[in-house]
């Protein structure tokens, strides 16, 4: 996996996306090592006595040049809502980088990203950092309103990107496996990849493994540590019980015990 590093990284920017979502911009102080979509950073939270356990968090984005990375931080209790109120010159503990990434596509390959929820960061990281042609790329982003998306017409140039909300408030109505690419068009790509709630990630895989098409997921269990000492995140696999953040977060789904 590389050679990991404890580092104090300063915020440059944090700025809501929507009501509950905030992108986070980090600057190194030395050169960042090349990091792939899927793996993650663990962020000690600042200035809280409550809080002990770091959180896990995809890399969003990288920007070698200026030694910045930027991560998308929804708020889901009481640690990440501390974390979204961080001011810009104020600082970060990170260990990074951390877990296993997506497999690259090749370069003729038709690929298919979902992301739900948090899942998005790394599902738009690997449409930009594949280096595919846009038309050899579909993205469905699900969300339960028009309100809980975010704009992403910044990567239009890096796929087709489509939408799903519960209510029907914008795009396709329903969840991300009621879009015509899953539900109907699967068979047409080379590879499939999800990272989002389990439960979406279980219905793509199903999906995916009824049409026999190459799938990947990045779990997202509880990863306090990030380095395989904690144990928290335990997850079955047809090899046994792995720790998610060093054998994981990205899994194929074959290696999975999931029950579909």
């Amino acid at each position: 996996m590389g050679k990991k590093s404890v580092s104090d990284f300063l915020v440059t920017e944090n700025f809501a996306l929507n009501r509950t979502n905030f992108l986070i911009r980090l600057k190194s102080q030395v050169k960042l090592p090349t990091i792939k979509p899927g793996q993650f950073v663990n962020i000690e939270i600042f200035n809280s006595k409550e809080i002990f356990l770091r959180r896990p968090f995809s890399v969003f984005e990288v920007d070698y040049a200026s030694s910045t990375l930027s991560i998308i931080v929804k708020i889901l209790g009481r640690g990440s809502k501390s974390l979204t109120e961080i001011q810009p010159g104020e600082k970060l503990s990170l260990i990074y980088p951390l877990g296993k990434h997506f497999t690259i596509p090749n370069q003729t390959d038709k690929v298919l990203a979902v992301g739900g929820g948090s899942g998005l960061a790394p599902m738009l990281f690997l449409a930009r950092e594949s280096g595919l042609p846009p038309e050899n790329v579909d993205i469905i982003i699900g969300a339960r309103s028009a309100t809980d998306h975010i704009d992403v017409s910044a990567y239009q140039k890096y796929g087709n990107i489509q939408f799903t909300t519960e209510d029907g408030s914008i795009g396709t109505k329903g969840f991300v496996t009621d879009h015509h690419f899953l539900k109907n068009e699967i068979g047409q790509y080379d590879k499939v990849y999800a990272c989002g709630p389990d439960g979406m990630m279980k219905a793509v895989a199903g999906l995916a493994r009824k049409a026999g098409v190459f799938c990947e997921v990045s779990l997202e269990n509880l990863m306090a540590c990030g380095f395989g000492v904690c144990l928290c995140c335990i997850e079955p696999t047809v090899n046994g019980n792995l720790c998610v953040c060093t054998e994981g977060p990205v899994f194929n789904i074959n290696d999975l015990k999931w029950q579909i």
